[in-house]
């Protein structure tokens, strides 16, 4: 239920939004709107100004004469906005046997058609830059305060490129380093052809490189280093679990297992499956305070959790002013971007597998209930990102999307000549069936992830 809610809140906010976009450009552009929608096919309620609210489909002859249609549709899977003159998803062409009205779409400037077109996308971007300013002004920037690596796994790219357990990375590229943030800049965001570290281990002093195409090239197993120190904390709990009977909630930290104190993930795995069909005591942490607790792993050896390391030592928040605040969250923007086309690029050659790069409906909901559950601030930074991810798909030249209708409006603007109609209805049509079957095919590898 929790995934139902949280999945319905997301999904009606960004869809709002996107939609709005749309709709305040048209009115803007002194277009006709039809119907505002969330969600797809039949109308289950919604209100005009002709018809007050009622429930159900309008009349078939229903003539909005200039009243948009607000309304909430049975599919909650996204919405749109319905501009008179506009052939759209609703591939609704009663329009083309009249004589074009000024208030119509296709009456309009090019320049005019193109802002309407990208509008949505326009208020995705407005509403991450906002959500990340604010979480930047108000809340800051939370810095690690270490430069100490955890430990490094045998056989990960990381061991091989050098690093070892605990080391204290002192400088990158003779850049002196001095928490976790500046660690990562050095590493993966400068533009750096070899990454020179110079390093503590052991009290004595180590210096080794490595050519940056080495994290690109192992991207599927890429260089993954965690700051020290951590410890596991509870990712999820599965439901009719030993765990979730022993009253284990996800975001728990482990302090003890069977009386032995655990330092990381792969710790707690050892001692919870070496304890098979024992009662065993395990000590957590939650919200500052002390809960112990038992559970009985089974003749398999599991409790039904997810478990990762979190970092639990000292660090600071790093404020920013109205002005950085709003700079920082425009780069925060710009790199995120970068890094979701070089994984669109991965995905296409191979290098990524498709169900590990996009999630659908179903892990919407499950990462929007986690984060909620983290906090309002974990939720925001969640929606700003899927914000964000939703105005990149959208603006992707694919016909059915923004993007495809804006290539086909600026091609019709340097042409001062439209398509004809059955060809935009057979791009519309082919984009459709396109994109009902990838969110099939994203749908079932949720479901099968499971």
């Amino acid at each position: 239920m929790d995934y139902i809610i949280y999945f319905i809140i997301t999904v009606a906010i960004l869809v709002f939004i996107h939609e709005f976009g749309h709709f305040a450009a048209a009115k803007l552009s002194k277009m006709r709107v039809d119907i505002f929608a969330i969600g797809f096919g039949k109308r289950l309620f919604g209100w005009n100004k002709l018809n007050g609210f009622s429930f159900g489909d309008l009349p078939k002859d229903w003539d909005s004469q200039g009243n948009t249609d607000y309304r909430i549709c049975l599919f909650p899977l996204g919405g749109y906005v319905k501009i008179a003159g506009m052939i759209d998803e609703s591939l609704d062409t009663k329009f083309i046997a009249s004589e074009p009205q000024p208030y119509e779409f296709r009456s309009k400037p090019t320049i005019h058609k193109l802002f309407v077109i990208s509008a949505g996308v326009i208020m995705n971007l407005i509403l991450t830059l906002s959500i990340f300013w604010g979480i930047n002004y108000f809340i800051g920037k939370q810095v690690f305060k270490t430069t100490t690596i955890n430990k490094i796994e045998t056989g990960s790219i990381a061991e091989k490129i050098g690093f070892k357990s605990y080391d204290k990375i002192i400088s990158i590229n003779n850049n002196p380093v001095k928490n976790w943030d500046e660690i990562i800049e050095n590493i993966f965001i400068k533009n750096n052809q070899d990454i020179n570290v110079k390093a503590l281990r052991n009290n004595d002093t180590v210096i080794f490189s490595f050519p940056k195409k080495l994290i690109a090239e192992n991207s599927q197993n890429g260089l993954i280093l965690f700051p020290y120190p951590t410890q596991p904390y509870i990712q999820d709990v599965m439901k009719n679990s030993p765990a979730e009977d022993a009253g284990i909630k996800p975001g728990d930290i482990f302090i003890s297992i069977a009386g032995i104190k655990v330092i990381d993930r792969e710790h707690v795995v050892e001692i919870i499956s070496s304890n098979k069909e024992k009662d065993i005591e395990i000590t957590l942490l939650r919200n500052n305070d002390t809960i112990k607790t038992r559970v009985n792993p089974g003749i398999e050896g599991k409790i039904g959790i997810a478990v990762s390391d979190i970092y639990t030592g000292e660090f600071e928040y790093k404020k920013y002013g109205i002005i950085s605040a709003f700079t920082h969250s425009i780069a925060n923007i710009g790199n995120y971007t970068v890094l979701t086309f070089g994984m669109l690029k991965k995905v296409i050659t191979g290098k990524i597998p498709f169900n590990q790069a996009f999630g659908g409906p179903v892990k919407i909901a499950q990462y929007a209930a986690k984060s909620a559950d983290s906090g309002t601030i974990s939720f925001l930074y969640f929606l700003a990102m899927l914000s964000l991810s939703l105005a990149i798909i959208n603006i992707l030249p694919f016909p059915a999307l923004d993007g495809g209708h804006f290539i086909i409006i600026f091609l019709e603007g340097i042409f001062r000549r439209e398509l004809p109609v059955k060809v935009k209805i057979a791009i519309q049509n082919a984009g459709f069936i396109i994109l009902l079957i990838l969110m099939a095919f994203i749908i079932y590898n949720d479901l099968i992830s499971l």
